[in-house]
């Protein structure tokens, strides 16, 4: 919580319980939180000492799957389609030199028909 919440807090307090319940009630409102504190680090304990790094394994074999299933959900179908087109362009453009289909040299010229154009 920021200041002015805690601010907003205080001054509704003050106006709903007056001034002279409101020390008392904040004091309630503190020790009830600290038990609850205590109550959460003993059972976060108790799991340990009981499934100590058991339950740890499992969990970080989840993970990888888990982020996967995050990718997905997060994923937009005109991006992947984008992506897979500008994929397979980049592809079919690579600077590497490809043999012509009729097996012409690196220097030779294709055949040019004057009839045809």
């Amino acid at each position: 919580m920021s200041l002015p919440h805690l601010a907003v807090l205080l001054v509704a307090g003050l106006f709903i319980l007056g001034p002279e319940r409101l020390p008392q009630t904040a004091a309630w409102a503190g020790r009830a939180l600290r038990q609850v504190r205590e109550h959460a680090t003993g059972a976060q304990q108790r799991l340990q000492e009981e499934f100590g790094d058991d339950l740890r394994e499992p969990l970080e074999q989840l993970r990888e799957p888990l982020q996967q299933l995050n990718a997905l959900r997060n994923a937009d179908p005109r991006r992947a389609v984008v992506n897979y087109l500008l994929d397979d362009r980049a592809d079919s453009h690579s600077t590497t030199p490809r043999s012509s289909p009729r097996g012409l040299g690196s220097g030779e010229k294709p055949p040019f028909d004057a009839d045809a154009t």
